[in-house]
């Protein structure tokens, strides 16, 4: 019996593999570009795809900072990802993407003190409920606009540091995701108003790359929108306790693991030849055609207009 038992989990565990590495795990990023000599910003480096993006770029020689709002989080991963990757250069920076002035605050001292941004990955996001220190849905405000914000405030670096990258992680939740312009700050409190503003945040993500990078075009700075692929990661932190406990035996089995999650970031952070293809979505290390409402030019320059007055950045 208890043969049989053992040889029943092998099966089970083989499947699941082959499963797994077949249907789940999805493509890697066979780059092998070194990026010595570089610096590379990464927003919420201290867990799950950032830190695993981050890791990647200090095995490749990278400079590399960690924006990340928890001090004691941020320094652990630093002090990780030193350790890992053999690499000393990998420092913590304070960065609250839901407060306006943390931004300014965090790209003063950084422009003061690191003379090089070759990549900047916008990775960091939330799904929870409230607003941010400017009264801006939290979701939305973090997502959207504080990248927004601290993407404007960098980007003459980057044009210094050529050819640079801008990589913003979205997700594939920009399907369902919606510009509204008469109601882009909800109250964000109910659950279904939560994810709403997510896809929306995720939707808002993917035309930022687009105008982002019309708006570039001939600076020999490039951007792309990324989606990772459904990962294990904290991103529900904020879901109820119970839901939590539900959901993670499931999601341990089912979604990718965050270094798993992290290789289309990496792409499009160091594979070379891509750069036709600035402002484009990728998914699964590939460029992939969005849905029309994705590729809505009209609505991408408009949405980088309002962004523009609400964080007070027209003259």
């Amino acid at each position: 019996m208890a043969a049989v038992l053992l040889l029943s989990g092998g099966v089970v565990m083989g499947l699941y593999v082959l499963i797994y590495y077949n249907f789940i795990r999805g493509r890697h990023c066979k780059s092998d570009t070194s990026l010595k000599g570089k610096t590379v910003l990464v927003t919420g480096a201290n867990v799950g795809i950032g830190k695993m993006t981050a890791l990647d770029m200090a095995k490749r020689g990278a400079r590399v900072i960690l924006a990340c709002r928890v001090k004691e989080t941020g320094e652990a991963a630093a002090y990780d990802i030193r350790r890992l990757s053999g690499n000393s250069q990998v420092l913590f920076m304070k960065l609250d993407l839901a407060s306006m002035a943390s931004i300014k605050s965090f790209c003063q001292t950084f422009l003061s003190s690191e003379p090089r941004l070759d990549i900047l990955i916008n990775n960091a996001g939330i799904e929870g409920k409230g607003k941010t220190e400017d009264g801006f849905n939290l979701v939305f405000g973090v997502n959207h606009l504080g990248h927004f914000l601290l993407t404007h405030l960098l980007l003459d670096r980057l044009k210094q540091c050529t050819p640079s990258r801008i990589v913003v992680l979205a997700s594939k939740a920009y399907n369902r995701g919606k510009i509204d312009f008469k109601n882009l700050n909800p109250s964000g409190e109910t659950w279904k108003e939560i994810l709403q503003a997510y896809c929306d945040s995720k939707l808002a993500n993917v035309l930022f790359a687009r105008e982002l990078a019309n708006r570039l075009q001939g600076t020999d700075v490039t951007c792309y929108s990324v989606h990772p692929g459904v990962v294990l990661t904290n991103l529900g932190r904020n879901f109820p306790y119970w839901l939590q406990v539900l959901l993670f035996p499931l999601a341990w089995l089912l979604l990718k693991t965050p270094m798993d999650g992290a290789q289309t970031s990496i792409y499009c952070a160091v594979q070379e030849g891509i750069e036709m293809y600035s402002g484009r979505y990728f998914a699964d290390c590939q460029v992939q055609q969005v849905k029309p409402h994705a590729r809505d030019d009209a609505v991408a320059k408009k949405l980088w207009e309002v962004s523009e007055d609400l964080l007070g950045l027209t003259k």
